[in-house]
């Protein structure tokens, strides 16, 4: 017992205590007083313990007293005193089992462990656990006094680690008040997931903070944290946003949240579960109205909801069962469903093949269901059927159809629904389906056939001769059996034993087809060799197999006979005979085994086979049959527990049988005395092994020769590896390690050899199992393989009488005898084992070699081959027996003549060089001279090529930019310039013709199509599956995502939001692909990544017109006039200034500029441009062709009008005026046109010798008709070409043909044509002329040229597109908005690499849309582009993409001049690059008002621009190519289900048909 501590006695009279006569040093000093009296002081025990107490100490928490008591049982308890009359054993820990606790237990200095001593340990025991516990409720149930529940903190802690305990009680909580903080009830305690309300929760015992409290909301791996304020019971918070909400796990209808409320920082301090659910996830009225949540169900709507005042406005309604208050229709009895009549199965029976109509009990409510169409829906395998239906009284009729499946089961299961108003399933609570099934596939003949089931109405068809209903049978014509018949010809296919003692006792199975369909079918009817056999009824299997016992014959005469079976009239008899014969024993072998048993016992005899229960038995002794045949029977012998011998006894059923003149002798078990191998070291004996198996183990001890098959065995990861032995006298055996083939040899160590277990398996001995748990025995040592190293020459020459190898680990297991060598056909005899050498005695004469067949081969070389334990093996290399030849012995005659020869020839050869030599220094001297005066010429002419490259470079920048200053700017509008970038190759699309009268009567398909498009989950499940269509080209994805954005072009916020879902999920696709991030929107192979460049057409149009629409533009025209400048080919587009090498003209031309005067005719004017016709001067070069020359005249005169206004080149002939009244028509080609060899070249104004100042004018073809009447009226003072053209006149035909019209094609053929330079068709260039050309790369100085003065233009370009804000113009919101989400969508995928960001932006701006602009400004300007400005630009327009790469290109000289030309000024325009992002990072964000605002006015602006319809209808088609597969992503998606989007589409196909049709 414990007394209490700390309790004051009261006060008493004083007691005698009959002491006084001693001294005060009666015990023996004087400090020490006697103590005496007749009266104890007694108390009352506050605890009482059962076991005897040893040890007590005592301490203070502050409030409470805790004693700790140490017990005679090693045990140590936590006592807590609440008061002078109660205390509580809280804890009770061991400290050692049964060692009592000595009496000195002792605090630390902090008095927070303790400790205590048993007889064998000290022990250092904590006095508290409190971090253990892990909520309020755990923490005070323990009634630990040291322990409190620190509600801020939310942890179980000391007081003194609690923060701010001692401000309020409800701080620290400890055991005694018992008052966690707990939530004790939310209102509403589960909430729909699509709404949000404000929740009550009361709080008990919530601690007075000052502070912000937060609800916080954890669910499905995502917390969301609202606003909560404190009230009198608990708090109010609401519940987060919908939007923010996890979606709800497919196949469930709500989640729980945990629900916690917690501080602006800190841990939660209580929590509880919140539910949410959805009722929109039931898709049964029965579903919807059994749920636990608050669901209704809307009939009419076919719809389960939460909110029925909004969702079934003027609708049946079927209340929940957890809806509180009264409603006149509730639970799921009001539901309309199909059901079952009483005492009916839920599966309606339907034969494979059979027309039959299908008729189901319903219960309906609602007036609008009975007059709406019914229709029944079978589900067959996959395939949808629906028929008419109709209803009757409450009985709904389906029209008759055929069913039936394709695969082989039996039968299959198929769904079944009642369908009305179009799309409404009523409900199925009692899963009423249909089982389709074939008779011929549940049964393959008669009996099984009329044993199936009543219900399955099968018979026997007796013409098909298989299991039919009997509609199948010849159409119910034919003899056709029905259950109730019997099944004709019974048939016996085998049966088993075949043979049986005379005795008789045999059961015999009997196997075969129509054997009855019930036991009283056979029971009479079974008889064997003319015997009767006694059927057993319990092991009878109907129609297949029956099993009965006969009876012996009476005679020990041989008989024989066929098994029959008589079914009624019909009789079956088996093939073979049963044959009743006198098994006899004729010898065992062993004799002897072990009295373990186990041994494997062979008897041999006649009929050993004979009967249905063999057994053996060595006296009383059983030995287990494993297996019998005719002459021989194998059984395993039990144990024994003495030695003796035994006679063999075995029964066949009925018959016994002896062996008389041999008996079994039971024998001492085997005893292993050792077992070793490889090298022993000192007197310790070690069985060694090797992974590769094999070693040679030496195993010794007693009666091993009694063991028929001894195996060792060793154990390794607890798996056992088995070897075989070989016993060689009674006393020693030898046996192979076994193979460990799943350890890793490398991981072995020589030095540190694994241990295992090993063990011999000797029939059933068990004393030579697991020798390792004997500590007689040593482990087995598992050592890794031996390595041999081969020869260090394919073939080594045997020298002396040893052949020594190298290798590792040699003899760490291995002896000798484990290792073999064989040379060629022979064996090296090994003589001796090292640790890294092997040591053999070869063979005295060389060995043949062995070829690849195994064959002798006495010409090869023999090999080497080291094998270890049979199965390791090594090939050393080749030995050869004989020397190589040495070149130390006599030289002989054949050799010294052999010498003489080849130095005379030698000397020979020297002589015929120098003369030939000397002869050619004489010619190369000449050449090179040759060469030496062309070189020189070839340098005057570099010289004089830099020198003009150089001055065009220091004097054309100032001309071109004073020349382009006039003129306007004309730029597309809206339409054209959309157009043009959406659908590039196609000027008159759909969406531009408004005039489509075949659209007006699929004006209301297509709305509806429109309301599917506007709807987001339709528009991304449409994209989704387009996309997921192999067939569902590249083409294809430009086309449908041009014709989205032209759909949403009034929509561009709708439009912005479906574009940003799409690139989400594009990147979430690229991050868990394979593909680099860097990859992403790199090409246009998704509909996002084209709707994305489509995005910032629409949106960049008014900074192109308002900013970079005016740098782009000056760049044009600054590379078309410097361009025009030089010689421009006709033919090749080559030019001398260009910036792109392929286009350049590597050769020098001679040219000269000349100034022409051009007026244009009153036909060929273009009405209402008030613009000089006459006599404008034009720049024009003496080698430019007619056409060249038309050009640049239509360039000069109509410079202010855009190109699609100015008169066209090819309608307009060109004239020189030469005298006051002469006029000669130019052509590029006429009959003056100069033939030379197979080269033909066109005409220039220098070929028709027009002069500087040269008066010219554009009339129109027809008017150049007519100037050959005027032309035939000259006088002889014409022009020489005058006559010239006269003289044609005469003979062209037709009449009409113009003077110097080109030849008849027939004249031309085979000929090439050429203006500037003449390309070869291969490179070897004719004789003559490669003295006249320079080296053509000399010409790359013009390209610098060209480079720097068109360096202006290009800077500015670039600095434009690279500001944030530059000519007065701020950047568009677009790049900013588009910018942020590529930033958020790296971070929230975890993306540190700022070069991936970085490569992101680029590919989806500048590489997407900037750079097609650059190469295409036809695209935004009305001009026109030829192909060497094309080709400018497209220089440009690399570097524009080099600039905007993260990463940096090596150059040397083998690199593109493209990239060479600009090598120089890109890392500046990377640090353009750079800031830009940069500073558009560090923007603010823009507001999703702003940017909305933005989207709104540009879809007011452009609303009319395209006709919508045709967008439409244009999709619409390819709704229609992919229907099949759009529709099944629309039916399994959970979103589209809620919206029957599916039928919606449905619709839309059925009026879109309907308008279709005449």
């Amino acid at each position: 017992m414990i007394l209490p501590l700390g309790i004051s006695i009261p006060e008493s009279p004083l007691v005698d205590p009959k002491l006084s006569s001693i001294g005060e040093d009666f015990c023996g000093l004087d400090v020490n007083t006697p103590l005496g009296g007749e009266q104890p002081v007694t108390a009352v025990p506050v605890l009482t313990f059962n076991t005897r107490l040893t040890a007590v100490v005592a301490t203070s928490t502050g409030d409470f007293t805790v004693v700790f008591i140490g017990t005679n049982t090693g045990h140590l308890k936590k006592v807590v005193v609440e008061s002078q009359t109660s205390a509580l054993e809280y804890g009770d820990i061991v400290v050692e089992e049964k060692s009592p606790v000595n009496q000195d237990l002792h605090f630390d200095s902090q008095l927070m462990h303790l400790y205590v001593m048993t007889a064998r340990k000290v022990s250092k025991v904590k006095v508290q656990e409190c971090t253990v516990y892990r909520n309020c409720m755990e923490c005070l149930g323990v009634k630990d006094p040291y322990c409190g529940w620190c509600s801020l903190e939310n942890k179980c802690s000391l007081r003194s680690d609690c923060q701010d305990a001692a401000k309020d009680p409800l701080y620290w909580i400890s055991y005694k008040s018992g008052r966690c903080t707990t939530i004790t009830s939310v209102i509403p305690n589960q909430l729909q997931r699509t709404t949000a309300r404000t929740l009550d929760l009361v709080i008990d015992n919530l601690p007075s903070l000052s502070g912000h409290f937060l609800c916080a909301f954890t669910a499905l791996d995502k917390t969301l944290v609202t606003n909560a304020t404190r009230k009198g019971s608990g708090v109010n918070c609401t519940t987060p946003r919908t939007d923010s909400l996890p979606s709800i796990p497919p196949g469930q209808h709500h989640f729980t949240a945990k629900l916690s409320v917690r501080m602006t920082s800190g841990p939660d301090f209580v929590a509880t579960n919140f539910t949410f659910f959805d009722c929109n996830t039931y898709s049964s009225c029965t579903q919807c109205v059994s749920s636990s949540f608050p669901c209704d169900w809307c009939v009419d709507g076919h719809r389960c909801t939460h909110d029925t005042a909004e969702n079934c406005r003027n609708d049946i309604l079927v209340t929940g069962v957890s809806r509180a208050g009264p409603s006149y229709r509730s639970g799921p009895g009001f539901c309309p469903t199909i059901n079952l009549t009483v005492g009916t199965s839920p599966e309606i029976l339907v034969a494979s093949g059979i027309k039959k109509g299908i008729r189901v009990k319903v219960h309906i409510i609602g007036q609008f269901i009975v007059q709406t169409r019914f229709v029944c829906q079978f589900n067959i395998e996959g395939r949808v059927t629906s028929v008419n239906a109709q209803l009757l009284g409450d009985t709904i009729y389906c029209d008759p159809m055929e069913f039936s499946y394709s695969s082989r089961a039996p039968n299959i299961t198929a769904t079944f629904a009642v369908i009305w108003g179009g799309s409404k399933p009523l409900d199925n609570p009692d899963n009423i389906h249909i089982v389709i099934y074939r008779c011929h596939d549940m049964a393959d003949n008669c009996g099984i056939c009329l044993a199936l089931s009543e219900k399955y109405e099968c018979g026997w068809c007796q013409s098909s001769d298989r299991c039919e209903v009997k509609e199948h049978c010849e159409k119910g014509t034919a003899v056709w059996l029905n259950r109730s018949e019997t099944c004709p010809n019974p048939e016996v296919t085998s049966f088993s034993p075949e043979l049986g003692p005379w005795e008789g006792g045999t059961n015999i199975t009997i196997r075969g087809i129509n054997l009855g369909k019930t036991f009283q079918d056979i029971y009479t009817g079974v008889n064997i060799a003319g015997i009767n056999c006694q059927p057993y009824e319990h092991l009878y299997l109907k129609t297949k197999e029956i099993v009965c016992i006969v009876d012996g014959p009476g005679t020990r005469e041989p008989r024989q006979g066929p098994v029959t079976v008589k079914v009624q009239d019909y009789r079956g008899e088996s093939k073979g005979h049963y044959k009743f014969v006198d098994p006899a024993i004729t010898g065992i072998s062993p004799r002897h085994g072990p009295k373990s048993g186990g041994t494997a016992l062979h008897i041999t005899g006649e009929y050993m086979n004979a009967g249905s229960n063999i057994q053996a038995f060595l006296e009383d002794l059983p030995c287990k049959i494993v297996s019998t045949d005719q002459n021989q029977a194998l059984c395993i012998t039990s144990a024994s527990d003495n030695i003796s011998k035994k006679k063999l006894r075995m029964k066949f059923d009925k018959g016994d049988r002896y062996l008389e003149n041999m008996m079994f002798e039971y024998v001492d078990d085997p005893v292993i005395e050792s077992a070793e191998s490889g090298v022993q070291t000192g007197q310790i004996k070690f069985p060694k092994g090797i992974p590769a198996g094999g070693i040679k183990i030496s195993v010794t001890g007693k009666n091993l020769a009694y063991i028929q098959k001894p195996q060792m065995y060793v154990f390794y990861e607890q798996k056992m590896f088995v070897s075989e032995c070989t016993v060689l006298s009674n006393v020693s055996m030898m046996c192979n390690s076994p193979v460990i083939d799943e350890i890793d040899d490398s991981k072995l160590d020589a030095d540190n050899p694994l241990k295992l277990e090993y063990g011999f398996r000797m029939d059933n001995v068990t004393g030579v199992q697991n020798l390792t748990l004997n500590k007689e025995f040593n482990p087995f040592l598992l050592y890794p393989n031996p390595t041999f190293y081969p020869f260090d020459k394919a073939v080594k020459y045997y020298k002396s009488d040893y052949l020594n190898i190298n290798g590792q680990n040699i003899d760490r297991a291995c002896q000798e005898s484990d290792v073999e060598v064989r040379i060629g056909t022979s064996y090296c005899n090994v003589t001796s084992l090292s640790r890294q050498q092997l040591t053999c005695r070869p063979p005295e004469a060389q060995p043949p070699g062995v070829d690849q067949s195994g064959q002798p081969n006495g010409e090869a070389i023999p090999e080497v081959i080291v094998t270890v334990g049979g199965s390791l093996r090594y090939n050393i290399g080749h030995l050869s027996y004989s020397p190589p030849q040495s070149l130390n012995g006599p030289i002989t005659k054949p050799t010294i003549y052999g010498a003489i020869v080849i130095i005379v020839f030698i000397l020979f050869a020297f002589i015929v060089f120098l003369i030939a030599y000397k002869r050619k220094s004489t010619e190369s001297n000449r050449v090179l001279k040759n060469m030496q005066e062309q070189m020189d010429i070839l340098e005057l002419r570099v010289a004089a090529e830099c020198k003009e490259a150089f001055a065009e470079l220091q004097t054309e920048m100032t001309d071109l930019t004073s020349d382009l200053t006039s003129g306007g700017i004309p730029f597309l509008d809206y339409r054209t310039y959309a157009m043009k970038i959406l659908f590039p190759n196609e000027d008159d699309h759909a969406v531009l013709q408004w005039e489509r009268p075949e659209l007006i009567c699929k004006e209301k398909g297509l709305r509806l199509f429109g309301q599917l498009i506007m709807n987001k989950t339709f528009l991304l499940l449409f994209i989704r599956t387009l996309e997921s269509n192999r067939y569902f080209s590249m083409r294809d994805r430009v086309n449908v995502a041009s014709l989205i954005m032209v759909t949403l072009q009034s929509k561009m916020e709708y439009c912005t939001d479906i574009l940003k879902t799409l690139l989400a999920e594009l990147i979430e696709k690229c991050m868990e692909g394979k593909s680099h991030p860097k990859l992403l929107l790199r090409r246009t192979e998704s509909v996002a990544e084209k709707m994305l460049s489509a995005w910032f057409t629409f949106l960049l149009y008014k900074f192109l017109r308002e900013c970079a629409g005016e740098p782009l533009f000056m760049l044009f025209r600054a590379v078309k006039q410097q361009v025009d400048k030089g010689p421009v080919d006709a033919i090749t587009s080559e030019a001398r200034y260009s910036l792109s090498e392929e286009k350049l003209i590597r050769q020098s031309i001679d040219f000269r500029p000349m100034t022409v005067y051009v007026s244009i005719s009153q036909q060929a004017f273009v009405g209402g441009l008030d613009i000089n016709t006459e006599n404008v001067p034009v720049k024009v070069l003496d080698c430019d062709t007619i056409s060249q020359v038309k050009e640049k005249c239509l360039d000069t005169i109509y410079r202010a009008t855009p190109y699609s206004q100015r008169p066209k080149k090819d309608d307009l002939d060109l004239e020189w005026r030469t005298g006051t009244s002469g006029r000669l028509i130019l052509y590029d080609e006429d009959s003056t046109t100069k033939v030379e060899g197979e080269w033909k070249r066109r005409n220039t104004l220098q070929h028709y010798k027009v002069p500087d100042g040269g008066y010219l004018n554009l009339v129109s073809k027809q008017s150049s008709i007519y100037n050959l009447s005027i032309f035939s009226d000259k006088n002889d003072k014409s022009h020489k070409y005058e006559t010239l053209n006269l003289s044609k006149l005469s003979s062209v035909s037709p009449p009409l043909s113009r003077a110097t019209s080109p030849l008849n094609h027939d004249h031309d053929q085979g000929l090439k044509v050429w203006h500037l330079v003449k390309h070869h068709d291969s490179d070897n260039q004719k004789e003559g002329e490669r003295g006249n050309k320079m080296v053509s790369e000399i010409y790359l100085t013009r390209l610098l040229a060209t480079k720097g003065t068109l360096q202006k233009f290009v800077d500015d370009l670039f600095e434009t597109i690279f500001s944030t804000a530059h000519r007065g113009s701020a950047l568009p919101l677009a790049i900013k908005y588009m910018f942020d989400f590529l930033d958020d969508q790296a971070l929230q995928h975890g993306i540190t690499d700022p070069e991936v960001v970085h490569t992101w932006k680029s590919n989806s701006l500048p590489l997407r849309f900037w750079v097609n602009l650059i190469k295409n400004p036809n695209f935004v300007f009305d001009i026109h582009k030829s192909n060497i400005v094309d080709a400018c630009l497209s220089v440009v327009a690399q570097t524009f993409m080099d600039s905007c790469s993260t990463s940096d290109h090596r150059l040397g000289k083998d690199s593109p001049s493209s990239k060479l030309l600009y090598a120089k000024d890109i890392p500046c325009y990377k640090d353009w690059v750079d800031r830009y992002y940069s500073d558009i990072k560090m923007m603010p964000v823009i507001s999703d008002q702003d940017m909305n605002a933005m989207l709104a006015e540009d879809s007011r602006l452009h609303t009319t621009e395209f006709n919508t319809n045709c967008a439409l209808h244009e999709l619409y088609t390819y709704a229609m190519k992919y229907n099949e597969q759009l529709t099944v992503t629309l039916e399994e998606d959970e979103f589209s289900q809620k919206q029957r989007l599916a039928l919606k589409l449905e619709q839309a196909h059925k009026i879109m048909s309907e308008a279709g049709q005449p």
